[in-house]
Formats: structure tokens, C-alpha cells, sequence
């Protein structure tokens, strides 16, 4: 027989083999059988029943995580920041922020230890997995069946980023599958190195602190790369369970974390086994929580000029003339608004603000207010002192505010009025130089000019109601006569005078003031020593204005520059010549005039009283080469005060805390 003869042999054998095996298949193979096709129809149409109730969603998830990812940014993870204002030193002296404490530091400016102290602890395969992780899924699995207990998360790094940054916290597994679908998203959009950073400077690190920087300034008083191992371990064991890790509650916790990442990163052969033990033994010491004291008037004052400055870059033009009641609400209007947004900006935008202001000189000031306010006792229903003062202190060489008091120190009352830019009040006649004299100096007016002081039909009446008849320009200021100021201001022209304050900025300027008293002080709705002391300062300048602010540069998160007053913009106001003219008038006041006890002991200054109807408000408002200082003292209830005039309590002010600040400096004539 052939081999082809005997293969066809055997498939007969077989198939008749079969067909008996058919034959003997009984009822119980049949419903096996049927059970089987059962079992697929079944499998089948849970799969269609899964897919309609659960797949349509999944996909829909899936597009969703796409386009969050999509759409995304750097900015996306950068949050809500936290502002900081510096003094002149660049000491930090304010702190702004929203609902969350956040320094955004870039990855260059991670240390590498916070880097591989996460990856060890959080997420060993992170360079290695493409945003989501079986392996450690199923480590997590693992390890709760052994220990049953959570020793190792199954979330990635990603994962965790995807749910700090796009998802809400609610417990349900739609969030889970959308969690891992931006997880796989943000590993396609972002490199490794980005994704890690975002993460540090997200995560939540308790107390308020969002981040490793804001958590090490939070806890250690410093920079995170000023920080030690042991230091930035104990750091990175916090967000795993920010309540139970607290540092500040649970030390002993948080250590017991901070021991087993040190171990996991020995183990990964990040640190050898003796800078693991070494880091380990270190004792922990945690900050003070304490702040420092530091004035409110400074910080809110910081803050006033830091939102204007802003509110410049958003285009915003600031406006201090209005043709109608019913422009100067529009503007109201709108200046209400875009404060309120720049506020809000400036509190969570990460900016550093840097600026003028003296500790030193605002201690100083703030001292000379309080001790020389010191025997008014009474208080007001609110609880405040009923006697208040107010001053601003301009350095000349810059123009910019070095040291600003709102008000008295008192402890056991919180107030945040700053009286020093927010209480605007009727100046008296510290307002003549600025509106009268030096414009009238501008034209044909000399310090020689000779008026007649004498008392006529409508016309104001002089302190004590002395007229001294036939009296030169220099005489009437020396003396604060009442009259001549009016008739001066009449022949200069009050729209002349007015203009000399919209273009120094006064804000409160109405129509109402557009007449003959406002040479006396009368406005209607005043003044503040921060205006008060940049227009003289203005005067001391040779006539040239620069906005009275404290911000010196402000800078975002990254240090790009964005505002810089280094070199700040001056509007001429007076003529060089009328502006030296009115100082050396002012400083004959300091000589024989009402401002005659206040004068400095070995530095030359010039300066003007002012006090207003029924002695309600006293003013003193002066300069040397050096600085210009104005001062306020009165009620926040408008009342009578005896005793009340430019050259008591205001000039008491005046005279020490420029004493204290001119002390070594070289003595310094006025005009040079």
C-alpha cells in the first residue's frame, strides 16, 4: 500500500470514530453545551448593557480629560501665589495672599533631594510609566491583602497632579477614570520635569501652605534651599496626609514619615546608608509661628500704591479734574471696580513688590506721634482714641514715601483706617504757599510785594483779628495773614491756584472749591498728609511733582520686571524760580514766623502752620534739603479741640522726629 493510500486510510478511521462519538453524546453534554451558549449570550449582552449604561461615559470622560489637557497651560498650574512687599532694605514686611500661602518656584530652583524624596515615597516608576501605573496598582492591592492596612498608594505623581489641578474631590469612579485619562494626557503634553514641578508646587503641605517653598518658609523661617536633608524630608512626608502629618501638631508623626522616606531613598540609592542615619538623628526645630511687628500703616499704605501701580498696567488712567458731578461718579465708578480687581490681583499674583519704606525712620515717627499725643485719653464709641494724628514723611532726593503713621499705636483695639491717605481733612493755611503764593510768585508777585492787610466787606479775618496794614508778601506768609492770602488769590485767579493741585494729584478736588476760601484751606472735601507732603515736597524739588508713592520696582513670581519707578516720571508745577522764591519765604517762617519754635538745631528747614475754624484740625508741613514731613492732629469726629493750632501738637511732631532723622547728616542749606 502507498503512503498516499494509507493517509487516506486514516482519515476514513477517523471520521468514522467521530461520528460514533456523536452517536454516544448524551442529554447531560447537551445542556452543557447549551449552558456554554448560554454563558456567551449572557457575557455578550452584559458587555452591551455595560457599554450602554458605562461606556458611553467613559468615552465622554476620555474626550473631556483631552480637552482640559488641551486647553491647558503653564499658568494652569501656577494657582493663586503669594505676594511679598519689601522695605528699602529688602527686608519682607508684608505677606499678601488669598485662601492660599504659595511660592512658585521653577524646577531649576527645586532642590534635587525634594525631587527624589517624592519619586522614592510617591512614585518609584514615575520615569518610567506613561502617567498611570499597573504595577504599583497592583503593589497597593498586595500589600493591603498582607498588612491590611494602605502602606503604598497606587496613584502616580501624575495622577495626583491631574486630581489637584483639574478635578474636584468627590468620591466617585466617573472622577477615577477621568483622573487617569489627563494622568495619560499631561505625560503626552508635558516632559517629566515639568510634571514634577507643577506637582511640588501644588500639592498641600498643612497650616496654609501650598507648595515646598511656602511650606519650608512656613515651618523652618527660610528658603527650601537653605534646607537640609533631614529638613526637606521632613517636608515631603506632609502631603501624603497633611492632618495626620502636621508638623506643628504631630511631630512625632511626621518624623516616623520623614525616617521612611529617607529609608525608601537609601534603598533607591539616592543617599548611602550613613547620610540616611545621619539625617535621621537630626533634632527638628520648627520656626516660630510668631510674625513681626511690623506697622499696619506701613503695610496698608504698601498695599494702597502696589494696587495703583497694577491698575496702571491694566490701563487704567487716573483722573483729578471733572467737568460734572456726573463724570466724577462715572469715574467713582469705575475706579471703585478696577481697584477691587487689582486688589484681588495683587493678593494672588505672586508679585514682589519692593519699596521705600524705612523701619527705622517709621519707628521713629510713629514714636514722635504717640508720645506727643500720649495725655488725650478719651476714646470714641469704636473703642479708638478720640485725639488722632496722621504723617508722611517724602524723602527729596527720590520722591517717594519713606515712613507714613495712620494713626496712634494702640494694642487693644483693631482699626484699619490709615488716616495718613484714607482721612481727608480741611488743611488751614498750610495751603497757601501751594495754591497762592507760589503761583503768585510766578507772575508779578515778589517775596518784597507790599499789600495792605486790613479787614473789608466779605472778606476772611486774621487770627486774633489783627490787621497790620501795609505788609510785604514775605510778612503776610510769616504771619498767616487771612486777608492777603484772599486778595492775592484773587488776582492770581482760583482756576490758576486750582490747577497747581489737579496736576500735584489731589483727589478731592470738587467744583465746590472753585472759589476765594479755598485759599484759607477751605476744601470742601480736604486733604490728606500724603498729599499735603508731596506738594511741598514738590517746592523743595524746584517745582517739579513725582507722585507720592512707596514703590520703588515691582517684579511677578520669575522676577520679570514690571513696574519701575527708579527713575519716576516729574511734571513741572512751578517755575524753578517761583518754586526757590516760596522756599526762602518758608524758611524766614521757621525764623520769625509761627513756625519759629520748631525749627531744626543745625539743619536748615522751612515750613507753614496751619490750623482751621474753631481750632478743629492743626497741621505743620515742612522741609530741609533732605526730607519733607507733613503732619495732621485732630478728631476722627470733627470737634473743637482747645489748645489745637499748626505749632503745637502737629509741630511738636514735626520737630522730633526730624531731629531724629537729620542727626549725622551733613548740614545741608535749602536752594543749593
Amino acid at each position: 500500500m502507498s503512503e498516499r493510500e494509507r493517509e487516506l486510510h486514516r482519515r476514513r478511521r477517523r471520521r468514522r470514530r467521530g461520528k460514533r462519538r456523536r452517536r454516544r453524546m448524551g442529554a447531560g453534554d447537551i445542556l452543557f453545551a447549551s449552558f456554554q451558549v448560554f454563558l456567551g449570550i449572557l457575557l455578550i449582552g452584559c458587555m452591551v448593557i455595560f457599554y450602554q449604561k458605562f461606556g458611553v461615559r467613559i468615552v465622554e470622560l476620555y474626550q473631556e480629560a483631552k480637552a482640559k489637557v488641551e486647553a491647558s497651560d503653564e499658568s494652569v498650574f501656577w494657582s493663586s501665589q503669594t505676594t511679598l512687599v519689601y522695605d528699602d532694605s529688602d527686608n519682607v514686611i508684608q505677606t499678601l495672599k488669598g485662601d492660599k500661602d504659595v511660592y512658585y518656584l521653577k524646577s531649576a530652583e527645586i532642590p534635587d533631594y525634594v525631587k527624589q524624596a517624592f519619586v522614592s515615597i510617591e512614585d518609584k516608576r514615575f520615569y518610567k510609566h506613561k502617567g498611570f501605573d499597573m504595577k504599583a496598582i497592583f503593589r497597593a492591592v498586595v500589600s493591603l491583602v498582607r498588612k491590611q492596612a494602605i502602606t503604598q498608594g497606587g496613584s502616580t505623581i501624575t495622577q495626583q497632579l491631574s486630581r489637584n489641578i483639574f478635578l474636584s474631590h468627590t468620591v466617585r469612579w466617573e472622577r477615577k477614570v477621568e483622573e487617569i485619562f489627563i494622568a495619560m494626557q499631561l505625560e503626552k503634553k508635558y516632559s517629566k520635569e515639568q510634571i514634577l514641578e507643577y506637582y511640588i508646587n501644588n500639592i498641600y503641605y498643612s497650616n496654609g501652605y501650598y507648595g515646598i517653598e511656602a511650606a519650608s518658609r512656613g515651618y523652618f523661617g527660610k528658603s527650601v534651599s537653605e534646607l537640609d536633608l533631614s529638613q526637606i524630608a521632613l517636608l515631603c512626608a506632609i502631603p501624603n496626609s497633611p492632618g495626620r502629618y502636621d508638623p506643628r501638631t504631630n511631630l512625632s508623626e511626621t518624623l516616623k514619615r520623614r525616617d521612611r522616606i529617607l529609608d525608601e531613598m537609601e534603598e533607591d540609592g539616592v543617599i548611602d546608608s550613613a547620610t540616611c542615619q545621619s539625617a535621621k538623628a537630626e533634632d527638628i526645630v520648627l520656626a516660630d509661628t510668631k510674625t513681626e511687628n511690623v506697622s499696619n500703616y506701613m503695610q496698608s499704605f504698601a498695599t494702597n500704591c502696589a494696587v495703583k501701580e497694577l491698575m496702571k498696567l491694566q490701563g487704567f488712567t487716573f483722573q483729578y479734574e471733572f467737568s460734572s458731578d456726573a463724570q466724577r461718579a462715572t469715574y467713582d465708578e469705575e475706579y471703585a471696580q478696577v481697584y477691587e480687581e487689582c486688589h484681588n490681583l495683587l493678593v494672588t499674583g505672586g508679585y514682589r513688590v519692593y519699596t521705600s519704606l524705612n523701619e527705622q525712620k517709621q519707628e521713629v515717627l510713629q514714636q514722635a506721634v504717640d508720645e506727643t499725643l500720649i495725655d488725650f485719653v478719651n476714646h470714641g464709641t469704636d473703642g479708638v482714641y478720640a485725639m488722632q494724628g496722621a504723617a508722611a514723611c517724602i524723602d527729596n532726593a527720590t520722591g517717594k514715601v519713606v515712613a507714613v503713621v495712620g494713626g496712634r499705636s494702640q494694642d487693644d483695639v483693631t482699626s484699619s483706617l490709615n488716616r495718613a491717605y484714607q482721612s481727608s481733612r480741611q488743611p488751614g493755611s498750610t495751603i497757601k504757599p501751594l495754591v497762592v503764593y507760589a503761583p503768585a510768585l510766578e507772575g508779578s508777585y515778589t517775596a518784597d510785594t507790599v499789600i495792605d492787610d486790613h479787614k473789608f466787606e466779605g472778606g476772611p479775618e486774621n487770627a486774633g483779628g489783627v490787621y497790620y496794614g501795609n505788609v510785604t508778601l514775605r510778612r503776610a506768609v510769616e504771619k498767616s495773614l487771612n486777608t492777603v492770602a484772599w486778595q492775592v488769590f484773587e488776582k492770581v485767579g482760583v482756576e490758576n491756584g486750582l490747577k497747581r493741585l489737579y496736576e500735584m494729584e489731589f483727589a478731592k478736588i470738587v467744583d465746590a472749591d472753585k472759589q476765594l476760601s479755598t485759599s484759607l484751606g477751605g476744601l470742601t472735601k480736604g486733604t490728606n498728609v500724603v498729599e499735603m507732603a508731596s506738594g511741598y515736597a514738590t517746592l523743595a524739588n524746584g517745582g517739579q511733582f513725582r507722585t507720592p508713592t512707596c514703590i520703588v520696582k515691582i517684579t511677578d513670581a520669575f522676577d520679570n520686571l514690571l513696574v519701575d519707578n527708579t527713575g519716576a516720571e516729574t511734571t513741572q508745577v512751578y517755575t524753578d524760580s517761583a518754586a526757590r522764591a516760596m522756599t526762602n519765604i518758608l524758611e524766614g517762617g521757621m525764623k520769625s514766623g509761627t513756625g519759629s519754635r520748631l525749627s531744626l538745631n543745625d539743619m536748615p528747614s522751612a515750613g507753614k502752620t496751619g490750623t482751621t475754624n474753631d481750632n478743629k484740625d492743626g497741621w505743620f508741613v515742612g522741609y530741609t534739603a533732605y526730607y519733607t514731613t507733613a503732619v495732621w492732629a485732630g478728631c476722627d469726629q470733627v470737634r473743637a479741640l482747645n489748645g489745637l493750632s499748626g505749632s503745637s501738637y502737629p509741630g511738636t511732631i514735626w520737630n522730633q522726629f526730624m531731629e531724629t532723622i537729620h542727626q549725622g547728616l551733613e548740614k545741608k542749606q535749602l536752594n543749593d
